[in-house]
């Protein structure tokens, strides 16, 4: 047997911001899922980015809380070029989206960005410099 690696879930204490972070990022959730206690957007490649409200968790895991002292969880999204990080950036800023760290040319030859998603996880936003 080899499990497969098949879902990112996360824990979110705001369901409809969360969705409208993530829609606003290009995820594809269903219509209505910012009222629903579980959902889920179908990525390249066949994963899956899960959302789950606090208390659905603790539903099936009453014991559980969410943790303290930072983000829950980080991911990474690759944009087309630079350009393009420095657009998805400004755009998510200006809809009131916390920019953690704004657009850089990283010295890993990546256009580099982070914000910060409805819990404070952060969001990376990269492209490989060179691509204009």
């Amino acid at each position: 047997m080899t499990p497969r690696f098949d879902a990112i879930g996360l824990v979110v204490s705001d369901m409809a911001a969360s969705v409208a972070f993530y829609r606003r990022l290009g995820f594809a959730f269903p219509q209505g899922a910012e009222h629903e206690p579980h959902t889920e957007a179908g990525l390249p490649g066949g994963l899956r980015l899960l959302l789950d409200t606090e208390e659905t968790v603790r539903s099936f895991h009453p014991e559980w809380r969410p943790p303290t002292g930072g983000a829950r969880a980080g991911l990474a999204l690759r944009c087309a070029d630079p350009a393009e990080v420095d657009s998805v950036y400004a755009e998510m800023v200006g809809a009131g989206h916390h920019g953690e760290l704004k657009p850089w040319d990283a010295f890993w030859g990546q256009r580099y960005a982070v914000l910060h998603d409805p819990d404070g996880n952060g969001v990376d936003l990269f492209a490989p410099l060179g691509q204009d």
